[in-house]
């Protein structure tokens, strides 16, 4: 099967990893007023994980992280952070991995690198969801977008892993321009509202919210969106370039 043809080469590579030493991607999209994170359906199991891998000896961890998200979303040159590095004692990685090789590689199991403890630095990604084209690894059958407030059933401690990126994002809305990575190029201030709503999941006054985007001086106002309607032409605006 391909499958265990591809897998058996994965196993072989062990010389070619930073031993015990991984990458894991919450990549987020805004899509219909929602905030979404792109999920694999792994192969043959009820779970889905991160967008994820390991690091080459001869490449830096943010390479791998740029090079795995490549691979991912097709997307170059993403706004990409390392937020977090997720090194727990009892993190539930060889439970996980045990299954994926006990319905895939079951005799591979009693000397498998991939069975050890992983430290994991957690990257969290803001892309275009409009220019993002999915595509899942070797070990997966799909690449999804979920809605943060519907995910799946979660493998290893993913879930954690978006719950920690989702507060890191909350807390650098304003300092790392967050809505430049996830609107299109202009936009209105009822639609970066709607973002800063998304995220922070509570509501805010238009008028208190205005005044504040303004005053940070990131905006750069464009032109008038007209639509026909008989209502007031909102105005559109973009992020400054820095």
């Amino acid at each position: 099967m391909p499958l265990i043809n591809e897998l058996d080469d994965f196993l072989a590579l062990k010389d070619r990893f930073i031993p015990q030493l991984s990458v894991d991607c919450v990549i987020f999209g805004f899509h219909n007023q929602q905030l979404k994170v792109l999920l694999l359906k792994l192969k043959n199991l009820d779970l889905w994980a991160l967008p994820g891998g390991y690091v080459d000896q001869s490449e830096g961890i943010d390479e791998a992280a740029q090079r795995i998200l490549e691979e991912r979303t097709g997307l170059r040159d993403i706004y990409l952070e390392q937020f977090r590095v997720f090194g727990s004692a009892d993190r539930s990685t060889k439970e996980f991995i045990q299954k994926i090789m006990e319905v895939h590689r079951p005799e591979a199991m009693n000397d498998s690198w991939v069975l050890q403890r992983y430290v994991s630095i957690g990257y969290y990604a803001l892309v275009d969801f409009s220019k993002v084209n999915p595509k899942p690894d070797f070990l997966s059958e799909s690449s999804e977008w979920f809605e943060m407030k519907q995910l799946p059933k979660l493998a290893f401690d993913h879930r954690e892993i978006i719950q920690k990126a989702l507060e890191t994002l909350r807390i650098t809305l304003d300092s790392k321009l967050v809505g430049s990575n996830l609107l299109p190029e202009t936009f209105t201030m009822m639609e970066l509202q709607s973002l800063y709503e998304t995220i922070l999941e509570m509501p805010l006054r238009r008028n208190n919210f205005q005044r504040k985007m303004l005053s940070l001086d990131i905006l750069e106002r464009v032109e008038k969106l007209y639509t026909g309607a008989a209502n007031k032409a909102p105005y559109l605006y973009r992020f400054k370039k820095s």
